[in-house]
Parts: C-alpha cells; structure tokens; sequence
C-alpha cells in the first residue's frame, strides 16, 4: 500500500506563514509528479501547485509570489511554504502525488487525507 500524509496545518493571522509537507510512504518504486490542491467550503478542489521530478513547477496565478513548492525526492517528501497569508486561502489542503509502485508498473494518482488551513482576518 501506499499513503501520502499530510502535516503542517493550522489556524494563522493573515500575513502569517504555514509550511505544509507531505510524505509518500509505502511500497514506492518511484514518484512522478507532487502537487498540493485546496477546496474551500461549498467550492470545488483547486490546483495550488505541481512539482515533476526535475523540480519544475507551477502555481495557480492566486498564489503566486507567496506560496513555494519544493520536494526531497529521497524522503518522497513534498512541502508548501505559504507566506503571506490571506482569509481567502482557507481551505483543506489535499497532496497528491503519481507513483509506481514496482518497476515496470504504471504511475497511479494518490490522494492524502487533506490537512485544514484558516486564516483569521
């Protein structure tokens, strides 16, 4: 089996930093693509940012300039640092990540069980 758990969560003052990580563990022969979605209650997940293993990334236009993706290919690991917060980033902040699990296999999309960030205006 394979499980992305989340941590790093909690309740900030805006303009206030969180970290978020996210380790993959478990049968893994290797990680593909890492990325953090969010969904804000009553609305759809969202797309914040995306890592491939060569450690190119992208970001939804509202985050960009506060939030950064980066990833520890040797710990499976991927984190979010969020600056700058705003009440509007509050959200369950869901990993995701593509992994194989043996050689020769394909990738699968797996899902953590999501952490939740509020910010307090």
């Amino acid at each position: 089996q394979v499980h992305l758990v989340e941590s790093g969560g909690g309740l900030v003052q805006a303009g206030g930093s969180l970290r978020l990580s996210c380790a993959a563990s478990g049968s893994i022969f290797s990680v593909n693509d890492m990325g953090w979605y969010r969904q804000a209650l009553g609305k759809q997940r969202e797309l914040v940012a995306t890592i491939n293993s060569g450690g190119s990334t992208n970001s939804a236009d509202s985050v960009k300039g506060r939030f950064t993706i980066s990833r520890d290919s040797a710990k499976n690991t991927v984190y979010l640092q969020m600056n700058s917060l705003k009440p509007e980033d509050t959200a369950v902040y869901y990993c995701n990540a593509d992994i194989r699990r043996y050689s020769g296999s394909v990738y699968v999309n797996y899902w953590g069980q999501g952490t939740q960030v509020t910010v307090s205006s």
